[in-house]
């Protein structure tokens, strides 16, 4: 099954912008298809596959930061080719 994530990572502390670099480019890694934009990063992939890359990617990262906030949203379906219609 196909699926699209987006993650929005939050370092709770001033040096988030390489905390947040760090996370992008595990991410790119994995071997998915990862779009990036100001405000979160999507990542699209078969589910268990994705899914397990994706929990040791946000065990490591929690494991090196104090404070961390991650916002996930998951939608079934490979939705990296949406258009808007309007």
């Amino acid at each position: 099954m196909k699926v699209s994530v987006e993650l929005t990572l939050t370092p709770l502390n001033d040096d988030f912008e390489s905390t947040i670099k760090a996370f992008i480019k595990k991410l790119r890694t994995l071997g998915f298809r990862v779009i990036e934009n100001p405000l979160s990063t999507q990542i699209y992939g078969d589910y268990d596959a994705l899914m397990s890359s994706l929990q040791e990617v946000i065990k490591n990262t929690f494991e090196d930061e104090s404070y961390v906030m991650l916002n996930m949203k998951i939608v079934k379906g490979d939705r990296s080719n949406y258009v808007p219609s309007f």
